[in-house]
């Protein structure tokens, strides 16, 4: 059998892959494959010559999002593949979870056809407590601020904030803040292949009045080790059910994805409500948990493995 050639995904501003991942490139080596992280709007690259491309820190994709996805959908072998790709990246899909019924976080949406003027815009913001405003395609944290809905500064930033993304044709996510993010914290359970690998404990990020400004890809984030709950773990398989039976392209029958991280947040009902669930290229927090980069490079190669079985028996 010959030598697996693997690229692992990242973007200009990390040649060389965030630092958290660069020790997965040994761990494939020593598999036996070939493993080389590859840049992915490099031209130099021919993707054609890799068994499997695995999206990593391609955290610049926000930037160049139409290029993007015509990108994925040219990789003869990416994981998560590119309908996946495609779903996920635009956060308008926690509505059509939300319309299944799942707990997700109380999102309403600004769009920029509607013509928002402050008045308009000011009506659709909560009348109290805080809430914060993002992009619907975002990473890292970029672009997002919280607020305070019984502020009149507050609102008024709010209010800028909003009018600044949707005059660059970006669909605007107000959601409720959960008190609990501050109190308790969010919940992240990475899953590989569908199986439960670890999960790790996010402290909140965002304080009232955190603009939307950013240095860098991502806003730093502060996370430590954590035991998920039964609690946790069940929703968050019954959110990748949800998404598995809804993504188009995929139904319950679809083999799980190589990779999913879902974050939760556990509010006083005591029901853990969905944030966000990351099937692009989340950070999957390996130093946080021992032997799971392990786990995750033996995964790797599965995939590798299923996707050739599954290449051999269209073929017979």
């Amino acid at each position: 059998m010959s030598t697996p050639r693997i690229a692992l995904v990242t973007c200009a501003d990390l040649p060389d892959l965030e630092p958290e991942d660069q020790p997965l490139l040994d761990a494939l080596r020593a598999r036996g494959a070939e493993a080389s992280a590859a840049v992915w709007n490099d031209p130099a690259v021919d993707w054609s010559t890799f068994d499997v491309a695995v999206l990593r820190s391609t955290w610049d994709y926000t930037e160049n999002y139409p290029e993007f996805l015509a990108w994925a959908s040219s990789v003869p072998r990416l994981v998560n593949p590119p309908n996946v790709i495609r779903w996920n990246s635009d956060k308008h899909y926690l509505q059509r979870l939300a319309d299944h019924g799942l707990d997700v976080v109380e999102t309403s949406w600004l769009e920029p056809e509607r013509n928002f003027d402050k008045r308009a815009l000011h009506n659709r913001f909560p009348a109290r407590e805080d809430f914060v405003i993002k992009p619907a395609i975002s990473a890292g944290s970029k672009d997002t601020g919280r607020y305070t809905a019984t502020d009149a500064d507050s609102r008024r930033y709010a209010i800028e904030h909003a009018e600044r993304l949707l005059s660059e044709g970006r669909s605007v996510m107000v959601q409720r803040y959960i008190p609990e993010v501050d109190s308790v914290g969010e919940s992240a359970l990475i899953f590989l292949h569908g199986t439960f690998s670890h999960s790790v404990h996010k402290d909140a990020m965002l304080a009232p009045g955190d603009d939307a400004e950013v240095d860098g890809l991502y806003r730093p984030e502060s996370m430590s080790k954590h035991q998920a709950t039964d609690a946790e773990i069940q929703a968050a398989q019954n959110v990748l059910a949800f998404a598995r039976a809804r993504i188009p392209g995929r139904s319950p029958a679809s083999r799980p994805l190589l990779y999913a991280r879902v974050d939760l947040v556990t509010p006083r009902s005591g029901k853990p409500v969905l944030m966000e669930l990351e099937l692009v290229e989340p950070s999957l927090f390996y130093s946080l948990a021992p032997g799971s980069l392990e786990r995750f490079a033996d995964a790797i190669l599965a995939e590798l493995r299923m996707g050739k079985d599954a290449h051999n028996i269209e073929l017979a």
